[in-house]
């Protein structure tokens, strides 16, 4: 047994759960803490992949009652059948552009320097959004839940969601942060990110998955356990972090979330110009 693979699987886990749905990005962080630990490599990459789906699984796991309420009551209720369109609307535009370049935004873009530089990027649209939630009209404030949320709302977040694209951005700091610039209410936002996650990461990690699995990239026995051990700490950190933020939201701004990104990002370039840390280009 490979210990140190198996600590190695438990951060990476821990870390991706964590930081799935908050704005402060989850690839970024797996990019940054894989190089630290020399875990960047094919089965890495792979890696981390799989264990996405453990942090979904969370979400579903947390929602079930919603989930199965939507999925029962499709022939009968026109607000499931618009939830379900508004998943669809708003997953359409990233999974699209993916789809174009993404081969091309990873040989580009993965990598430390650009992550720390969209962390900072992004901390600053954070400022901007929650500004912008301070002077909401009488009507945006009338969006009380999902439900709530129209076709038209969903592709205004489904594009914001694009810039997710970009590593270090954050899939959720970019729904959430992107609808409360449109105008949703914070929590509003927040909920309808995590519910967006489950097509969206879903279909990304089955693609990627089928990618796999006609890839040269094999498993030993070391790192199938290794898998299994970062998949379970990947789903309870998750469970964790998505009770935790339902809380959090329904009191507090992303402000620290914002000087969190700013530091993160300044420490990344600082030891990168500095030397002080070799980090992969």
């Amino acid at each position: 047994m490979d210990l140190i693979l198996l600590a190695k699987a438990v951060i990476l886990g821990i870390v991706e759960g964590l930081t799935e749905f908050l704005p402060i990005s989850s690839t970024g962080h797996l990019i940054l803490v894989g190089d630290l630990l020399d875990f960047n490599d094919e089965q890495g990459k792979a890696f981390e992949v799989i264990i996405q789906f453990g942090a979904i699984l969370a979400v579903c796991w947390e929602f079930r009652h919603k989930l199965i309420s939507v999925i029962t009551s499709l022939k009968t209720s026109s607000l499931a059948r618009r939830f379900v369109l508004n998943l669809v609307i708003a997953s359409v535009p990233a999974m699209a552009l993916a789809f174009l370049f993404g081969k091309y935004i990873k040989e580009v873009l993965f990598a430390p320097i650009p992550v720390a530089t969209a962390f900072i990027v992004g901390a600053l649209v954070i400022f901007w959004a929650e500004r912008r939630q301070l002077h909401l009209s009488p009507s945006e404030r009338a969006i009380h839940a999902v439900d709530d949320l129209t076709p038209l709302d969903a592709l205004k977040v489904g594009l914001a969601q694009c810039a997710a694209l970009i590593p270090g951005t954050s899939r959720s700091g970019a729904t959430i942060i992107g609808g409360m610039l449109f105008g949703i209410p914070r929590v509003v936002a927040t909920e309808f990110s995590f519910f967006l996650a489950i097509p969206v990461i879903g279909g990304a990690t089955a693609y990627e998955f089928l990618k796999l699995w006609n890839s040269p990239v094999t498993f030993t026995g070391a790192y199938s356990l290794a898998i299994a051990v970062g998949f379970v700490s990947a789903f309870i950190s998750a469970f964790i972090c998505v009770r935790w933020l339902i809380r959090y939201v329904g009191h507090h701004n992303f402000v620290p979330f914002a000087w969190y990104r700013i530091v993160f990002g300044l420490l990344v370039l600082i030891t990168a110009y500095t030397g002080l840390i070799a980090w992969s280009h």
